[in-house]
């Protein structure tokens, strides 16, 4: 079924260099816009403190998880799928593995993370870009559909450890709002 699932998603990169170069272009930049669409909240207006706090988790969610994604390389090798034959890569190769994703595991962190703090509608915002990006990742080849609900999963653990970690309005989070 993924590979299926990842083929029939794939099928349509080729037929439409408009569409091509814009599953690129959300490939590449959604991620950083993600994360300057959280740096940018940092300022916002509404219950200014609590959103801190939502970015500072985002961020370190962001690290956790690609950390979990990184111990998780060591162990597991599987090939990208167009190596594979399954898809038609649009980019360069990658030199690494193809589980989890990582762009899956950057932007569904920032998701779990704002969600985690109770601010829906910034959450779901952050998810529909979420969900484009891992889109993006299977449509131009270079990810089987499992790698970026891997990623996904990563994320959500790296999010839940944050959340048990780092705690609103504890000195540590006092500190880290005060020189930021």
């Amino acid at each position: 079924m993924d590979v299926s699932l990842t083929h029939w998603i794939n099928a349509a990169a080729g037929i439409s260099p408009l569409l091509d170069r814009t599953m690129i272009a959300i490939s590449q930049f959604g991620v950083p816009l993600m994360v300057i669409s959280v740096a940018l909240q940092w300022w916002s207006r509404n219950d200014r403190v609590h959103v801190r706090h939502a970015c500072l988790s985002a961020g370190l969610s962001f690290l956790l998880g690609l950390a979990i994604n990184q111990a998780i390389l060591l162990f597991v090798h599987r090939i990208r799928p167009y190596d594979a034959g399954v898809t038609h890569l649009l980019i360069a190769p990658s030199a690494d593995w193809s589980f989890p994703s990582d762009h899956a595991t950057a932007s569904m962190a920032i998701v779990a993370a704002f969600a985690m703090q109770t601010l829906p509608r910034r959450a779901l915002a952050l998810f529909v870009a979420a969900f484009i990006i891992c889109w993006s990742r299977v449509f131009i080849g270079t990810h089987y559909v499992s790698d970026v609900i891997g990623g996904a999963v990563t994320a959500t653990i790296g999010a839940l450890a944050v959340r048990l970690a780092y705690r609103e309005n504890s000195r540590l989070d006092a500190f880290a709002t005060r020189i930021l």
